[in-house]
């Protein structure tokens, strides 16, 4: 029996989210033990070694770009040509593990995709797609979207790209190359959209039509939208940036050495929270 490879994957593009990054890979640590690789940029290499404390990290270079956040977006449309697994998790890097997700690995022997949707699901209503007033652009957005070329409809889902799982199959690599396919759309009409990957996204999986399941937000709970929840069960994702995590989580990266980072960290690093990549 050939037994698959597996692992986990995340981004760092700046020295922003390296704080994240160091609970994220701890946290995957306290669970897991499969290989995870770090698509990184922009970070001085006097840090990697902080990265490769944990046991098994593997240092990809992201594609470059001088806008982080495009960086970021590139990084994500190059998962599937990065990793080195048959079944891939992954994650954003301010995201944390309360328990372990086998079962998503194991979903993956059934499914070419497992997605978590976004808070707003509803992408004919995904006003944070468009530049403008969302109040004004509410009606305007799926016409704005169709006219750009992106085979949307009123009942596509709009998901939360910061939990991807997908299977090496030749249907995910033509889904990854679509969803690079769209979002050159997004970046050639920055006059109307902004720099966010959802639309292409979506897009990519009405024209490729992989198999996918979704998940509920207890894999991709983020705190600040806890209001828009009705969870059942217990929470296996956390997505919560390090500094608003809760204490709960926050023990859950909790050691001697992210002990020591966290003091260095607030010498060395700029503050995250105040990060002005967040506002683009």
């Amino acid at each position: 029996m050939v037994t698959k490879t597996r692992g986990f994957m995340t981004i760092l593009t700046g020295i922003y989210s390296l704080q994240d990054c160091i609970h994220f890979l701890a946290a995957i640590r306290k669970f897991h033990q499969e290989p995870i690789i770090i698509l990184i940029d922009r970070v001085p290499r006097i840090f990697y070694p902080l990265l490769r404390a944990f046991k098994n990290v593997i240092l990809k270079p992201a594609p470059k770009h001088e806008n982080t956040v495009l960086a970021s977006r590139l990084a994500k449309i190059s998962l599937f040509t990065a990793s080195e697994f048959d079944k891939t998790i992954f994650l954003d890097a301010d995201i944390c593990l309360l328990t372990d997700i086998n079962d998503v690995f194991e979903d993956l022997d059934k499914f070419d995709l497992l997605l978590t949707k976004d808070v707003q699901p509803v992408i004919a209503k995904a006003t944070n797609l468009l530049r403008g007033n969302q109040q004004e652009n509410l009606p305007h957005v799926l016409p704005t979207l169709q006219a750009l070329g992106l085979p949307l409809q009123e009942d596509s889902i709009q998901y939360n790209g910061g939990f991807i799982a997908f299977k090496k199959t030749p249907t995910t690599q033509d889904f990854f190359a679509k969803f690079q396919d769209y979002f050159n759309v997004v970046t050639k009409n920055q006059d109307k959209l902004l720099l966010r990957d959802q639309g292409a996204f979506a897009a990519a999986i009405a024209s490729v039509k992989p198999l996918i399941k979704i998940l509920p937000a207890n894999y991709n709970y983020l705190s600040k939208w806890k209001d828009s929840y009705n969870i059942e069960g217990e929470i296996k994702v956390l997505h919560c940036t390090y500094p608003y995590r809760p204490q709960y989580a926050k023990d859950i990266s909790r050691s001697l050495y992210t002990k020591i980072f966290d003091q260095l960290a607030q010498l060395f690093l700029p503050n995250q929270v105040t990060n002005p990549w967040r506002t683009k």
